[in-house]
């Protein structure tokens, strides 16, 4: 495989672990302290009920597991590119 190729796994790597950090970090955050999202932007869907704050958080953990996943996958495509 030619170093471009290496370079564009290299960078979804990395992309990927990025996301999945952000991801995990706002599911973090929104777990355990839902109304962060009332207060910075004024919006309240539910009206305090949480039950979209729960939604969001689920859906964050979703997504950092996918990402996660991904990651995992374009590291093990990596070694199997060096030959490690």
């Amino acid at each position: 495989m030619d170093t471009s190729a290496k370079r564009i796994l290299w960078r979804r790597l990395w992309a990927e672990t990025v996301v999945a950090a952000i991801s995990g970090s706002l599911c973090l955050i929104t777990a355990l302290w839902p109304d962060w999202i009332e207060a910075v932007s004024g919006w309240d869907p539910d009206q305090h009920n949480g039950a979209v704050e729960w939604a969001i958080v689920a859906m964050l953990l979703l997504l950092t597991i996918v990402m996660l996943a991904m990651a995992d996958r374009s590291r093990r495509r990596l070694r199997l590119v060096d030959g490690v």
